[in-house]
């Protein structure tokens, strides 16, 4: 048997091994814990820009059905398969946090106006999106670095 015609150079870092690569359920549950900060910054962030003060509990209480509406969305995709995919975790997890939370929020008698939907939609959007799109191109520079360059 030959030996291959090209060596391949040292890459760094170097590759992982399997045992080196996090769990699936550790990379679920590090996307979960990226997604419901994504929403408790957007709570916080419009509680203070409307001088609703930072407490716990007002946090919690404009905060529960943003949060149940990413559980649902991430529940419905099965976000839990492929926890940084854009598509279909983020989307679910988008739309979800955004259709589901303002739903909650009509049934829990708290307001909805047209433009805190656009808001809503654009800042959830961003971030719940945006982490993945950064984890999507950072992991391709991985796979373009561990790639063996032929001489």
């Amino acid at each position: 048997m030959r030996p291959p015609a090209w060596r391949p150079r040292a890459t760094w870092p170097p590759p992982a091994t399997p045992a080196a690569r996090p769990s699936s359920r550790r990379r679920a549950a590090a996307a979960v814990a990226l997604d419901a900060g994504c929403v408790l910054v957007f709570v916080a962030i419009g509680r203070a820009s409307h001088h609703h003060g930072e407490s716990l509990a007002g946090l919690a209480s404009t905060a529960w059905p943003f949060l149940a509406g990413l559980a649902a969305g991430l529940l419905v995709t099965r976000g839990w398969r492929r926890p940084a995919a854009i598509v279909p975790a983020g989307l679910g997890a988008w739309l979800g946090a955004v259709v589901i939370g303002m739903l909650l929020r009509v049934l829990a008698g708290q307001g909805t106006a047209v433009a805190f939907v656009g808001v809503a939609l654009a800042f959830l959007g961003l971030f719940l999106l945006g982490w993945r799109a950064v984890a999507a191109a950072y992991q391709a520079t991985l796979a373009r670095r561990e790639r063996p360059i032929v001489d």
